[in-house]
């Protein structure tokens, strides 16, 4: 006597669940562009190291006789894989099982997926496409009654942004807890032409607020590309899955492990001749930020997130002789790479990220403030820039800044813990003070250009003799900035920093003080 007959039966169950929601649904599903959950884990994962869990949980109808006559699979699929060779959690909506709702949900599938990247610490993809177990009002219908809503292991949602790397993908039309899902997460990805995401889709929305949209004007790519509820676009899944793999590639798999460094091919005592004429000499004139990156970090090596949101600012990973690091960098195109309200939440985010993670910062400083004038007051611009200086006051990984130009104001001044061991260096473009001098000295001086007769050469002199003061060396020279330093040198002082830095972070492993937030 064996179990074969037992055995058999399992695996005749898994054979069914393969199927999803049907020959048909999976047709039409494929017919919109989109992979199935099956190809999907295929595609993010190593061949062949997926390890399902639960592949038979789902509804099953028996005859009379107790014999199994239809069997219709969960739509959540969880498991395990690696990714560059690391193990990871997968928890994955079918959308051909009811349009992956609650109504063809396991819900305890979407629990376990949690726990299991929780408690094994390891990281945790969510490949979102529907509802994600929100539930629909045939609910009412089946069950007779309703309910109080309770967001589905969401204490295990909020602890695992504390705990391991959490990557959300936005793969379809992803409404309600499934919008909550993707968000709830350390990067974020969004497929173009094929996904959507809204609190609550159009028949809901026209209900509701009178506003007849489609799914794409509602939530497509053209409103979320900047809305900052998504951190990256892709122009595929393969894309996004290309993306989640390379986010991962800079971060441990759980906070008490150390980045992965990499063996580096490039140089760390390359330098780069254009760097010495890449600021330009006239201060109004902006230049190519994300030039200026490849100049210093190793080849191909830096990911940014978040582009279109609070554009001013940049925030990348990059690594600097094979050690991960975190970028923030102004770009000069956009409001002149000043602090926004957008772009003020994106560097809290971007910094807490890296606390939480231990990963070095590294600022590329040309900072002329907080952004000015009305629209930017009503959108309580100084309440979000504060935000962020706290975030850089509060951070414990090493953080070293490299003045390149600007450093302004409030902004300019948040750009590092000034109390510290403040440990930065300027290239000679550098400029600074409480504000620029061609617009304080017409503060400073108002009655004076006001009572002269030619306030306009008054104003001419007293901008030529500020000139020689505003010099960085002038600043040097009370030790008011530590080091100026040949811009070409930046690359190797700062791979020599991170070795530095990297000696410091086995101290700061676990748990941040402060647990990051969405």
């Amino acid at each position: 006597m064996t179990w074969e007959v037992e055995i058999n039966e399992i695996r005749r169950r898994e054979e069914l669940a393969k199927q999803m929601g049907g020959e048909e649904r999976v047709a039409r599903h494929k017919s919109r562009g989109k992979l199935t959950v099956r190809e999907r884990i295929v595609s993010l994962l190593d061949d062949n190291t997926f390890h399902e869990t639960g592949a038979i949980a789902g509804k099953a109808k028996y005859d009379e006789n107790g014999e199994l006559i239809e069997f219709t699979p969960a739509n959540f699929l969880l498991g395990t894989g690696r990714i560059n060779g690391r193990k990871v959690v997968v928890g994955a909506d079918d959308f051909t099982v009811r349009g992956g709702a609650a109504d063809g949900a396991i819900m305890g599938k979407q629990i376990y997926a949690e726990r299991m990247a929780h408690d094994l610490q390891l990281p945790l993809i969510r490949l979102v496409d529907g509802t994600g177990g929100g539930g629909s009002v045939t609910f009412l219908d089946t069950q007779g009654h309703t309910y109080i809503p309770v967001n589905p292991a969401w204490d295990l949602v909020v602890a695992n942004m504390e705990r391991v790397p959490v990557v959300g993908l936005c793969l379809g039309s992803v409404a309600g807890l499934g919008a909550g899902r993707v968000a709830a997460s350390h990067f974020s990805v969004m497929v173009e032409e094929t996904a959507q995401l809204f609190v609550a889709g159009p028949p809901v929305v026209k209900y509701g607020m009178g506003q007849d949209l489609t799914k794409e004007e509602l939530g497509g790519i053209q409103v979320h590309r900047s809305s900052g509820a998504i951190d990256n676009i892709a122009s595929s899944e393969e894309d996004a899955f290309v993306q989640t793999r390379r986010f991962l590639s800079y971060l441990p798999s759980s906070v008490w492990q150390l980045p992965p460094v990499e063996k580096s091919e490039d140089n760390p005592l390359r330098k780069e001749e254009r760097l010495l004429s890449v600021i330009p000499k006239n201060r109004r004139a902006p230049y190519r930020v994300r030039e200026i990156l490849q100049m210093i970090f190793d080849e191909d090596s830096t990911f940014e997130m978040g582009r279109y949101y609070g554009g001013g600012t940049l925030t990348c990973f990059a690594r600097l002789n094979g050690h991960p690091v975190g970028v923030l960098a102004s770009d000069p195109y956009v409001n002149g790479g000043g602090l926004t309200a957008e772009s003020s939440e994106k560097i809290e985010r971007f910094v807490d990220l890296c606390q939480t993670f231990h990963l070095p910062i590294i600022n590329l400083v040309d900072q002329p403030g907080m952004v000015i004038g009305l629209p930017n007051e009503i959108k309580g611009t100084i309440r979000k820039g504060v935000r962020a200086i706290a975030a850089i006051y509060q951070t414990k990984v090493p953080m070293i800044e490299i003045i390149m130009r600007r450093a302004f104001g409030v902004g300019g001044a948040g750009m590092t813990n000034g109390h510290g061991l403040n440990l930065r260096y300027a290239w000679p473009s550098g400029d600074w003070g409480s504000l620029p001098v061609e617009g304080g000295v017409q503060v400073a001086y108002r009655r004076e250009l006001e009572a002269s007769d030619n306030p306009q050469e008054l104003l001419n002199q007293l901008l030529e003799r500020m000139e020689s003061v505003r010099s960085p060396i002038r600043t040097a020279e009370v030790f008011g900035v530590e080091e100026i330093i040949d811009p070409r040198d930046t690359r190797p002082l700062l791979c020599e920093w991170v070795q530095d830095a990297y000696a410091l972070l086995p101290q700061m492993l676990g748990p941040s003080s402060h647990g990051m937030r969405p």
